[in-house]
């Protein structure tokens, strides 16, 4: 029987490399998308594509409202920060776009459906180079989330399906990552990293995301097929 796989998908560069690196194991693909009160919707209808085009057999957005929290720039009243140039990017504190338990809240949903499923893995695009220093994409992080995930569930208590969070990038560079897309032939024209696109969906080019990406694609020497204000 075909592995069954939770691909956590924000319609970004580093959750579509994971979910086609899960579809190259032979895995049968289980997409997972929030809305959850974040300043647009554009990543969604690039999660839908992306699912769509690798092949998902369920493609689930589920609602959640993570404003009533407030105290990220990606779901209150926050200027998302914007530089010129990456080197401008204080790596020393963790950002405004930090969305408070985020990751933790996204992995719940999909033990959830993996627990329904029998799925025995969970695949998220999370990587500790090239990234915004969000404290929940850090291996401790999800190696203390893996165990309480075989803890918290029936089936990891059985044994019927034990649960493995899969971080396929957790070591890789931006340009790496994108690298290893290419070679799995993921269309990156369809995926967006920016946390402040304008009304037409073109990304600002400016922010922290905006910034990984370009010199991602700069480093990987391959074109970036981002439209940008």
């Amino acid at each position: 029987m075909t592995d069954k796989a939770i691909v956590l998908s924000s319609g970004g560069i580093d959750s579509t490399t994971a979910m086609a690196i899960a579809k190259s194991k032979g895995k049968k693909i289980y997409s997972l998308s929030f809305r959850y009160g974040q300043r647009h919707s554009v990543e969604l209808e690039a999660s839908k594509k992306i699912a769509r085009a690798l092949g998902a057999e369920i493609h689930k957005i589920i609602d959640i409202d993570l404003r009533q929290f407030g105290s990220s720039a990606l779901t209150d009243d926050i200027i998302v920060p914007k530089h010129d140039a990456i080197d401008d990017i204080n790596k020393q504190v963790i950002p405004v776009t930090y969305v408070p338990a985020r990751n933790t809240i996204f992995l719940s949903y999909a033990m959830a459906w993996a627990e329904v499923l029998k799925a025995t893995s969970i695949y998220i695009g999370v990587t500790s180079v090239d990234y915004s220093g969000y404290p929940d994409c850090r291996p401790e992080f999800i190696e203390a989330f893996e165990k309480m995930a075989n803890l918290a569930t029936k089936t990891g208590v059985t044994k019927e399906a034990v649960l493995k969070i899969e971080t396929p990038l957790i070591h890789l560079s931006k340009a790496q990552i994108i690298k290893t897309g290419d070679k799995l032939g993921v269309d990156y024209a369809l995926t967006i990293s920016c946390y402040d696109p304008d009304a037409t969906g073109r990304s600002c080019g400016r922010c922290d995301s905006c910034h990984h990406r370009i010199k991602g694609f700069r480093q990987a020497g391959i074109k970036d097929p981002t439209p940008y204000v």
